[in-house]
């Protein structure tokens, strides 16, 4: 039997503990390499930071990757919650499986589905009403989308870093290739004028 007449409802508190982290990360990772002229730089510099963005790039791909796990999470909740409300009228007691973890779960029931026990994220619960816990699920949901948007945002701008980067590292190449074309014929040209 759940503690007080509450259904537990457990909001995954390690995506609530990093709900704003991704606005962070998008700072920090603008502010690295700010305004680099391309141009200046050699073939070897080049190629570390087509390295560093690649880098950058994946990390941002596996965050906005776990936002929209986070979310999908989210919404599954909001989803049982409304198909708890929507069962509350069947009976007074309701059996269900009460999530301890990911894959454990112990037989419970539900003696009062308007009294939600929510997780805040480190440890911390409050009893709220399903109202109030879909509420919470919304604004919750809310910012992941928005921190899900600026990621995405960061993404394609590092994407468009990177193909600035390789656009400049192929110009390198070319003038390589021109300056040693051009050590050839001085080579060849000097060579005739001996003979």
């Amino acid at each position: 039997t759940l503690v007080g007449g509450a259904c537990w409802f457990f909001v995954f508190s390690a995506l609530v503990r990093n709900i704003e982290r991704p606005a962070t990360k998008r700072r920090e990772m603008s502010e690295t390499q700010p305004g680099l002229d391309l141009d200046s730089l050699s073939l070897d510099q080049l190629s570390q930071v087509k390295q560093q963005e690649e880098q950058r790039l994946k990390a941002l791909t596996d965050q906005y990757g776990q936002l929209r796990a986070g979310n999908a999470r989210f919404h599954s909740a909001k989803d049982a919650l409304e198909n708890l409300k929507a069962s509350d009228h069947s009976s007074s007691t309701k059996e269900i499986m009460v999530p301890l973890t990911e894959s454990l779960y112990v037989p419970g029931k539900i003696k009062d589905s308007n009294k939600i026990m929510v997780d805040l994220g480190t440890g911390f619960y409050v009893e709220k009403s399903s109202k109030d816990a879909c509420s919470f699920l919304d604004r919750k949901m809310k910012l992941v989308e928005a921190n899900s948007s600026n990621v995405l945002q960061v993404i394609q701008g590092t994407k468009m870093n990177m193909q600035n980067v390789q656009i400049a590292m192929q110009g390198k190449m070319m003038q390589i290739r021109a300056r040693q074309e051009a050590s050839v014929h001085q080579a060849k040209d000097a060579s005739e004028r001996d003979n």
